[in-house]
C-alpha cells in the first residue's frame, strides 16, 4: 500500500475522498475532497470507482482510510493511503 501525506497530495494526481461519516466530514475536511463513508465506499465500490484510476483516501485517524485501501486494492482498485499528520 502506497502512504503519502497530504502536504504530497496534488489534484492532478487523482480523487481525493474522505471516508468519514457525512457528520464528521461537513465539520471538518481537507479542500477539494469528495466524501463517500467507508461502508458505502466498500458496499457500491463498483458503481462509485474505477479500476483504472487511482483513488487518494483519508480519514481522521487514518484507520477507516486504511481499511478502505486495504480492501479496495483485494478488489483491484489503485488506492494511496493519505496522512494528514
Amino acid at each position: 500500500m502506497k502512504i503519502i501525506n497530504i502536504k504530497e497530495y496534488n489534484p492532478m494526481l487523482g480523487k481525493l475522498i474522505d471516508v468519514e461519516s457525512k457528520e464528521i466530514y461537513m465539520q471538518h475536511h481537507v479542500d477539494n475532497a469528495i466524501n463517500i463513508p467507508l461502508e458505502t465506499l466498500l458496499y457500491q465500490r463498483d458503481k462509485l470507482l474505477n479500476k483504472n484510476e487511482t483513488y487518494y483516501i483519508y480519514c481522521q485517524g487514518g484507520r477507516k482510510a486504511k481499511r478502505a485501501c486495504t480492501m479496495l486494492e483485494i478488489y483491484g482498485y489503485k488506492t494511496v493511503l493519505v496522512l494528514l499528520k
